[in-house]
């Protein structure tokens, strides 16, 4: 290499310091090697034609290019379509949203009291401790609260640092475990790498030998030439068998596909009618039921004295709502019922209103009394609770009790919780290691037989125009120089050993 370098520096060094005369003189002497070496020579040459390279590169005369090499598709530009659609969509999905706002501001004014929606008192959740904690630290600031609020806020962190430090922990250790199941399943993959590396070679050296004794039957002088009508003995041909079997597994693909439709069509028809028939089923035992809730109201209406008034007037209002019973049902079933006119038409009154009225207020125990405000209330469920109950009242020895027995449990369970997890995604990596190298040892027959089936594919035009040289009476010296080359096209040719 330092040759070369300083071989091309030397020569440009002295084309630098030539003068005009002698860098011409120069150019011109080369100019005439050239010509007389490759075009006065050859153009004496008596017969000048590619005969001895068509035979040393095995060229076949007249070979067209595949027809997809000439293929265009070429489709129309559609990518945009879809982010226009979606922004057209989306704002025409905003426009018809304030279309409905609007309209419904002034469909309210229209509707039935009977029909609104309730008032809804929005009510503030505070399920994490820290937050209830530091409500109570700013609604009352006292002693306890701070002292509570801040030991748990103490604690938050040390279970946070806690937890990002077992996390880590945890992440390291796998990570290494992970590389070491890849070191080991590098180490198990050479032996399945050889394995497949010196099928490619035996392969390469069986087909040489196997197309040397080939060849050898047309070239070799003990042997006479032999006819071939070409077409029919050349080993290895592609068959038309396997087009054939392609072109009926389509088929069979077809049919295959158009049985599944069917027997899935059938599937949902027949699925239909059953859920059909459950339905009617089901519409028989809710007749069953109405009536005999329609009973327990007869029943109810006839027993009922005014001592049980007000009880009975809550029962019989949710049996008549289960019922979805109609203002004539209603009617009908409470003239029977005792009392006085004023106390009958009170009470039908108050059935009828409460089965009209679309919605019912939420307990206010829950909810609110419905006042439009917000509300807080806390519902925790987090360990800290309990540390925060013990802080407020350290002499209570249940809370000491509870906060060292949860928050440990908390602890034990999170840290098995961490350590099962990080056990098996190792064990998950080392499965999945083993079904990897299984993997490849079996591809290596795929990846032979793949390989080989290549091989086949780049000979087998070479050795159609073997034979068909064969045929037409060629020297056995240009075939031995076609030999030569199939040879070595097997040998040195694509698909290569190394890909």
């Amino acid at each position: 290499m330092n040759n070369i370098q300083f071989n091309d520096i030397e020569a440009q060094r002295q084309q630098r310091y030539l003068t005009s005369t002698q860098r011409r003189n120069s150019n011109q002497t080369k100019e005439g090697v050239v010509v007389n070496s490759l075009i006065k020579d050859n153009a004496n040459t008596a017969d000048c034609n590619l005969n001895d390279t068509y035979d040393s590169l095995v060229i076949s005369k007249n070979l067209k290019m595949p027809d997809k090499l000439y293929e265009k598709n070429i489709s129309g530009e559609k990518s945009l379509l879809p982010i226009s659609a979606i922004a057209v969509g989306v704002m025409g999905g905003i426009t018809a949203l304030t279309a409905f706002i609007s309209k419904n501001i002034s469909n309210n004014q229209n509707i039935d009291e009977l029909k609104k929606l309730p008032d809804l008192t929005r009510n503030c959740a505070l399920n994490e401790e820290t937050h209830q904690a530091l409500y109570h630290m700013i609604k009352c600031t006292n002693k306890k609260t701070i002292l509570a609020g801040t030991g748990v806020l103490a604690l938050t962190a040390m279970a946070f640092m806690g937890k990002t430090f077992l996390e880590g922990f945890r992440d390291v250790w796998v990570k290494k475990r992970e590389a070491d199941i890849q070191k080991n399943l590098q180490e198990k993959l050479i032996a399945i790498e050889t394995q497949s590396f010196s099928g490619k070679i035996q392969i390469i050296r069986s087909m040489m030998s196997e197309k040397a004794e080939e060849f050898s039957k047309y070239i070799s002088n003990d042997h006479e030439p032999i006819l071939t009508n070409f077409g029919k003995k050349v080993r290895g041909e592609i068959s038309f068998k396997s087009k054939k079997r392609e072109h009926d597994n389509i088929n069979n693909n077809n049919v295959n596909y158009f049985l599944i439709g069917a027997a899935t069509f059938a599937s949902i028809v027949g699925l239909g009618f059953a859920a059909l028939k459950n339905l009617t089923k089901g519409k028989a035992g809710i007749e069953t039921n109405i009536k005999a809730t329609k009973d327990s109201i007869d029943k109810i209406i006839k027993a009922a004295t005014p001592e049980t008034f007000e009880r009975d007037r809550q029962t019989l209002s949710k049996l008549f709502d289960w019922i979805n019973a109609s203002d004539a049902e209603i009617k009908d079933a409470l003239f029977n019922l005792k009392g006085s006119p004023e106390e009958k038409k009170e009470f039908m009154e108050y059935i009828l209103t409460k089965l009209k009225t679309s919605t019912t207020k939420v307990d206010s125990a829950v909810g609110g009394d419905g006042t439009p405000k917000p509300t807080f209330y806390s519902h925790v469920d987090d360990y800290r609770a309990f540390f925060y109950n013990y802080l407020l009242d350290t002499k209570n020895p249940y809370f000491k009790q509870l906060f060292f027995g949860i928050t440990g449990l908390t602890a034990v369970g999170y840290s098995g919780k961490l350590a099962g997890e990080a056990i098996k995604d190792v064990q998950v990596k080392k499965i999945n290691a083993d079904t990897e190298l299984n993997l490849q040892q079996r591809l290596v027959s795929t990846e032979l037989r793949n390989f080989k089936a290549k091989k086949d594919a780049s000979i087998q035009p070479l050795m159609k125009e073997f034979y068909k040289q064969v045929d037409n009476g060629k020297p056995k010296e240009e075939l031995k120089v076609m030999a030569d080359n199939i040879l070595f096209e097997i040998k040195n040719g694509a698909p290569f050993v190394y890909s």
